[in-house]
């Protein structure tokens, strides 16, 4: 599934000694455009998906920009002020609007006086609200094109004597602490040995990859996600937690594990890349968790009850049956990883 739009690319001028910084777009077409245009220059990827991340640098060997990469959810705080040239911001990799918000704070504490803004989305992502913020920030905003009800907005740092204030902390991935139903329910459902070996497969908060620990303390729970604010997330919880037995990383789905073996992996994965619905992520992590599981090993997953998993894994999987539900959603457990499987590997 995507969505190229190559408005950034069709719009933005650059010069070749320009300092470019990437906010959390690193998919967006403009960036292997950039590189090849500013060949004195650098570009930034201030990107928060390992994936996209690890995509984009393969596209970008042999690019005449120097390239560098850094967080997105901590890049206002470690990154110093006004360092870059252009900014540029895709609002369809956006997850929420905290993000977006996010992104406009970093564009104005890194751009330098007379460096630029330059930000695409739909009206239905949030474009024009987000143009009401950026004159309220930098003082100035121009549309400067539209098309198939999208645009492209800017706006110029100019010399200011009244910073904006910064925010309390790194960007966040999730609002609150509060488990939701799908989770519940699947913590309910996992039967969990005290001496296993488990992975929290896109562990998000990590409520999932805690609750296998404190059930397992002889074993073993190994949490990845994509998302590197998730893991600083997760990180942080397991570390307040005070447990031992788990190890946070960041992963393009189970690619850092693979050649580890688990008895459980637990997941509630994703059914939404952007703004469409899609149920490729699910799918791989399942193909990935036959991959890892020993032979007697259990996949656990939950998922909106309209969802059909069920062929996947019974292409992967001796046995897969439901384990706890309700009108809403479903817990899956599949056992026995055949070893026809489809492979995990990408």
């Amino acid at each position: 599934m995507t969505l190229p739009s190559y408005l950034l690319r069709e719009t933005v001028p650059l010069e070749t000694s320009d300092q470019v910084l990437i906010l959390n777009s690193s998919a967006d077409p403009f960036v292997p455009h950039a590189a090849h245009q500013v060949n004195s220059g650098t570009i930034t990827l201030a990107e928060d998906n390992v994936a996209v991340l690890g995509e984009c640098l393969r596209a970008l060997q042999g690019a005449s920009a120097d390239i560098h990469h850094a967080a997105f959810h901590d890049y206002l705080f470690l990154h110093p002020q006004e360092t870059m040239t252009v900014a540029a911001m895709n609002l369809l990799y956006q997850p929420s609007n905290a993000w977006i918000h996010y992104g406009l704070q970093v564009a104005f504490h890194t751009l330098q006086p007379g460096g630029h803004l330059y930000v695409t989305g739909a009206k239905d992502r949030g474009i024009l609200s987000l143009e009401k913020r950026m004159q309220t920030t930098f003082g100035n905003v121009r549309t400067l094109k539209i098309s198939k009800g999208h645009r492209v907005i800017s706006s110029q740092k100019v010399q200011t004597d009244s910073p904006q204030p910064l925010q309390e902390g790194p960007l966040r991935v999730f609002a609150g602490n509060q488990l939701d139903e799908g989770t519940r329910l699947l913590l309910g459902a996992i039967d969990v040995r005290a001496t296993d070996t488990a992975l929290d497969l896109g562990c998000g908060a990590g409520f999932i990859g805690l609750h296998l620990a404190r059930l397992a303390p002889e074993g073993e729970v190994t949490m990845v996600d994509v998302s590197l604010a998730a893991v600083a997330e997760t990180r942080s919880a397991v570390e307040q937690s005070g447990l031992a037995n788990i190890h946070v990383l960041p992963s393009d789905g189970a690619q850092a594990v693979l050649s580890q073996r688990f008895d459980l992996v637990a997941t509630n994965p994703p059914f939404h890349q952007g703004a469409a619905q899609t149920m490729e992520i699910a799918e791989r992590f399942i193909r990935e968790a036959a991959q890892v599981l020993r032979s007697a090993g259990r996949l656990y997953l939950v998922a909106n009850r309209f969802l059909k998993y069920e062929p996947q894994l019974r292409a992967c999987f001796q046995t897969v049956k439901e384990v706890e539900g309700n009108t809403r959603y479903k817990v899956l457990c599949a056992c026995e990883p055949l070893k026809s499987a489809p492979s995990g590997q990408k």
